[in-house]
């Protein structure tokens, strides 16, 4: 096995119809860590994956790979045979021996826990199901590098979540190196070791989900990552997430809730106050709006 980044990005371009969509990314992807790339919809994240594939010519930079990278794109695109089937064809397109193939295929639909669709034909399949499929099928390759495109995209709430949890063991592993381009912050905190933030074409920030979620480096990477209340202050302006603010009939922060949304397990207010608005998440029933309220603040990053 070889050592050093299986895959490694020096400003890399990534440009579609002239358009340039990414620019200045560098990457070292190495074996047996999980990047997740996060970034909100449109920002090129698909694009991006596409060129460190291969599959997409870069605009500019230079990209190189030490060793076979495998890429699996959104769309499942599922052949209308077995789920068996769809597996090993895409093991022979790899290169896998034909007497290989029927193991490698079990093994990597029992990892995803999709061993008993075997038998089913793909075009049966739920998009929970296919989903599972397409991850297995690209798990089975035994790559250096792979690469994935939203592979939870348009599950619903509990599909996602057993997906993902399944997914989140069987993605790591110590010969491979994983990245994932998502747009869902949960999904990164439960999947990545390493987190690079996509904002306006480049990386805006990057370190692990904790160092970048407690330190955002701007306020742009701050709203994105959920801090939706701020505060003016001597020094500058306080971002906060609901999770900083909390009713509190002893606190110093005095406000007015100005919009009140019911959710499952709770309420979600938003708050007014002098120099600034909060979100908060407080038990049902919680306040009324228009109703007058004391805060206690604990957290934050300040920006000049």
């Amino acid at each position: 096995m070889a050592a050093g980044p299986v895959l490694t990005a020096e400003g890399l371009v990534v440009a579609r119809a002239g358009r340039v969509l990414v620019e200045g990314f560098d990457l070292e992807l190495a074996r047996g860590e999980l990047v997740a790339v996060l970034g909100p919809n449109g920002v090129g994240k698909s694009s991006l994956l596409a060129t460190l594939a291969g599959l997409l010519p870069p605009a500019g930079g230079r990209l190189r790979a030490h060793g076979r990278v495998a890429a699996a794109l959104q769309a499942p695109a599922l052949a209308r045979r077995s789920v068996r089937a769809n597996v090993e064809v895409a093991l022979g397109w790899w290169g896998v021996p034909r007497g290989e193939r029927p193991a490698r295929a079990r093994a990597a639909l029992a990892a995803l826990r999709a061993d008993e669709l075997a038998g089913r034909r793909a075009d049966t399949l739920s998009g929970g199901e296919a989903r599972r499929v397409h991850l297995a099928r690209a798990v089975a390759l035994r790559s250096d590098a792979l690469l994935l495109d939203e592979p939870f995209a348009g599950l619903d709430p509990p599909t996602r979540a057993e997906l993902l949890r399944d997914a989140a063991a069987t993605l790591r592993d110590p010969e491979r190196a994983t990245l994932v381009v998502l747009h869902d912050r949960a999904e990164a905190w439960a999947l990545a070791d390493r987190l690079l933030v996509l904002l306006d074409g480049r990386v805006a920030a990057q370190g692990t989900p904790r160092q970048v979620l407690e330190r955002p480096p701007s306020p742009a990477v701050a709203r994105f990552l959920g801090f939706t209340g701020t505060i003016r202050e001597p020094a500058g302006v306080r971002c906060l997430r609901p999770a900083h603010v909390a009713l509190d009939a002893a606190g110093t922060v005095r406000g007015t809730v100005a919009v009140r949304i019911p959710e499952e397990d709770g309420v979600l207010c938003e708050v007014r106050l002098e120099g600034g608005v909060v979100q908060l998440r407080a038990p049902h029933p919680g306040p009324a709006e228009g109703e007058d309220v004391r805060l206690r603040i604990d957290g934050g990053v300040v920006f000049a």
